[in-house]
């Protein structure tokens, strides 16, 4: 571990790093610049080293870690790294203000992502027990009954926004099922994870929104319980409040939804605009994996994101850090560091960042990639002939710092029936064993805990009604 509480006797921070540019930034990651070629400004920050003073909104500053092993050893050292942001110095001093357009993807909340031990393990727990309960077999079934559904609006049209249309609704359907809330709650969701994500002047609005979709959430399944993630996070013996309810959901579901939309949106992107991939898309599953795997690193839905907090004043690899500044792993540029071996194949090659790592690393990864790639498949196996309306290089890029996400996806094809189609052929996991129940996101396996007493009124505090 190169990470040190103090540098050696006799060294200093060395030529261009962030000790030598105080606050001043070494690149602003907003802004049309910075989403039509992130890519440039990653590789202008490598001259500082493997970490680069950074200006995620106006006035809020922070440490980008663009090498991979540098970003390893903070996502593996929770000890030094903290993960809660009400360490964030500059957020307690005032010099962030409360309402600043970053707050809702970096202020705290009480849920496994923004916390450390002994929280984190019971949040973290929950969590993963919970998605272990979903059978893989009917969430596949689910993602393909409401790709059908969404394809059939536009197949007979010949032309769609993949982005808008689909990409962005796959996922958000999904999710609502498997958190057992109704179709008919997807616009709102869509609107507020937008609004939140991008970071400008509506975040503070989509926060809003988006925490009233999760109290009409909670409310609902305290009041009827069913197989899905929501009740099986209730009835787990963390026994979870149901403020962190509304947190580890909100977590969840922020995390399965924008980013996997972006995932789908990236990949099918690659896939009509490469020749690598163009001449195959019908010969089975690979193209999709491989298309996933070069997207998940070179262009992975979650560019820069979990934030840490350094304990103390810290040295990463001779970049001098200060305690509560906070660091932000470049995902994307960590993935793309020159100074790992570029000659070996990436294919089928999983060492990428883009589900972060370490102890807070993404724990429904699997079901994301499968999500994305049923989402992928079907549209193939519905318009094998899509192909892209406009030239890849006029596709435009979201602005903000986190995400990257395309504004569209225009596409055209041949007009087809939009009756249910028949068999695909891609290839699909065995059928479900006669015995799996009928359940949208049931599962045979049986938790190993008795589920606690229900609780049969709400607990947290009116303020967490308005996200905070």
């Amino acid at each position: 571990m190169t990470s040190d509480r103090h540098p050696a006797p006799g060294s200093g921070p060395p030529p261009g790093c962030p000790a030598h540019a105080g606050h001043q930034p070494g690149a602003a990651l907003y802004g049309p610049e910075f989403a039509a070629d992130p890519g440039r400004t990653y590789d202008r920050l490598r001259a500082y080293g493997p970490a680069a003073p950074v200006e995620l909104a106006p006035g809020v500053h922070a440490v980008l870690v663009t090498g991979y092993h540098a970003a390893l050893e903070v996502l593996g050292n929770p000890h030094i790294y903290s993960k809660d942001p009400r360490g964030w110095r500059a957020l307690q001093t005032g010099e962030v203000p409360p309402d600043s357009a970053v707050i809702p993807m970096m202020g705290y909340r009480p849920n496994a992502l923004f916390s450390d031990p002994p929280a984190h393990g019971r949040f973290r727990h929950a969590i993963t027990d919970s998605l272990r309960r979903v059978d893989p077999h009917a969430l596949r079934r689910s993602v393909t009954h409401g790709a059908d559904r969404l394809i059939d609006a536009f197949a007979a049209r010949g032309h769609a926004d993949l982005l808008a249309e689909y990409a962005a609704i796959v996922p958000l359907l999904t999710f609502n099922r498997l958190f057992g809330q109704a179709d008919a709650a997807s616009d709102r969701l869509v609107t507020a994870l937008a609004k939140m994500f991008e970071g400008g002047d509506g975040a503070a609005e989509g926060d809003a929104l988006f925490t009233r979709y999760m109290v009409d959430l909670i409310t609902l399944k305290r009041a009827r319980p069913g197989a899905d993630v929501t009740s099986w996070l209730m009835e787990h013996p963390a026994r979870l409040t149901d403020e962190e309810m509304i947190h580890q959901c909100t977590l969840l579901i922020a995390a399965g939804t924008e980013p996997v939309q972006n995932l789908i949106g990236n990949a099918l992107r690659l896939l009509l605009s490469d020749d690598r991939f163009a001449g195959s898309l019908s010969g089975g599953t690979m193209p999709v994996d491989a298309a996933l795997e070069e997207v998940l690193w070179k262009d992975p839905p979650m560019a820069n994101y979990a934030v840490h907090y350094p304990r103390y004043d810290v040295w990463l690899r001779g970049v001098p850090l200060r305690a509560g500044d906070p660091v932000v792993i470049s995902l994307a540029a960590a993935n793309t560091d020159p100074a790992l071996d570029t000659t070996l194949s990436r294919a089928g090659n999983r060492a990428h960042l883009a589900f972060s790592a370490g102890p807070h690393a993404c724990p429904a990864k699997a079901v994301a990639r499968l999500i994305a790639t049923v989402a992928i498949e079907t549209l193939l196996d519905r318009v094998p002939d899509v192909a892209l309306a406009v030239p890849a290089d006029r596709l435009r890029w979201r602005p903000g710092p986190f995400q990257r996400a395309l504004t569209a996806l225009p596409a055209r094809f041949t007009p087809v029936s939009s009756s249910t189609p028949g068999e695909s052929t891609w290839t699909r996991p065995p059928a479900p064993l006669p015995s799996t129940r009928p359940v949208a996101t049931y599962t045979e396996k049986q938790p190993a805990y008795a589920p606690p007493a229900r609780r049969r009124r709400w607990s947290f505090p009116a303020a967490w009604l308005r996200g905070r």
